[in-house]
């Protein structure tokens, strides 16, 4: 992603060395001069943690280096289906996370699609917080779909699809879901008519694709004449690839925040190369954003 980003805006990456110790340790080292200078840090906080740390240990690098901004470019925020106490005696994962790179000296932090918007609130700092609505909203449109109806695989993800319902004028359907444990679906119903209708599921992540692939089939069977996901962040876990390609699925549509392990005939990533490459000249340069925000 770094690479991608790089090349879209124009300019090589700066000389960064991970070294490794035998015992999996790792250090990281400038091997140029910082000072003085806007250092945009460019990783995803996927597990494993060694993503994150290695992230906070650059921005320590950076801000002992004398650098003059020092700004967390994160595609994908880790941790941040942790934004709350569900349940008693567990962790705010992402509030810790934030704690941590205010800690190490970040000034500013550029993410995508947050699993929560109120994440931005634990921050005492500038958080640059991009949609993926601004690349899938135009390949939506060149579906061209006779039919085309929204849809929210959860309850939590109805407000994202009712933005996408309203730009495309289009209808929307909500899938409750109860969880028997984590990353597993236990049963599963859908709210609103799908029959005779092009289904487009929208959510910030796929993990294990159990969620989708049920609401696919499901809908399917219920007489949808096709079903689609589009997903920001595809972690894709388990046996996700597997999953997906025995689904009714028609195609997931994901970005490359995340690299993907393989391949599947079904999956199609969209780059937000060139999205974080604009954002960051713009912020670079004190300008506005905001033409950048479609939903």
């Amino acid at each position: 992603m770094s690479e991608k980003i790089a090349k879209s805006h124009g300019q090589e990456l700066g000389n960064v060395i991970v070294s490794r110790f035998s015992d999996g340790e790792f250090q990281t080292s400038f091997e140029e001069t910082v000072r003085g200078s806007d250092v945009f840090i460019i990783q995803s906080t996927f597990p494993p943690a060694d993503n994150l740390f290695e992230l906070l240990l650059m921005v320590d690098a950076a801000k002992r280096a004398s650098a003059n901004q020092i700004v967390a470019v994160i595609p994908y925020f880790g941790f941040a289906r942790q934004d709350r106490k569900d349940k008693p005696r567990v962790a705010i994962g992402a509030k810790l996370v934030a704690n941590l790179l205010t800690a190490a000296g970040v000034t500013r932090i550029m993410t995508m699609d947050l699993h929560a918007d109120q994440i931005q609130g634990f921050f005492d700092l500038p958080v640059d917080h991009l949609y993926a609505s601004s690349i899938f909203l135009p390949y939506i449109q060149k579906l061209n779909l006779p039919n085309l109806t929204m849809a929210a695989p959860d309850m939590g993800g109805s407000k994202r699809a009712n933005s996408y319902s309203k730009f495309l004028k289009s209808d929307i359907v909500i899938c409750y879901k109860e969880r028997s444990r984590a990353n597993v679906v236990g049963s599963m119903t859908v709210i609103g008519d799908v029959e005779g209708k092009d289904i487009v599921l929208i959510d910030d992540l796929v993990d294990t694709a159990g969620t989708l692939t049920k609401a696919a089939d499901m809908m399917v069977d219920r007489g949808a004449t096709s079903v689609r996901a589009f997903c920001t962040h595809a972690l894709l876990s388990g046996d996700a690839y597997e999953t997906i390609e025995k689904s009714k699925i028609t195609e997931l549509v994901v970005t490359d925040t995340i690299p993907m392990k393989q391949q599947s005939p079904k999956i199609k990533v969209l780059s937000v190369a060139d999205l974080f490459a604009k954002v960051l000249h713009k912020v670079h340069n004190f300008e506005s954003i905001s033409s950048h925000f479609i939903s």
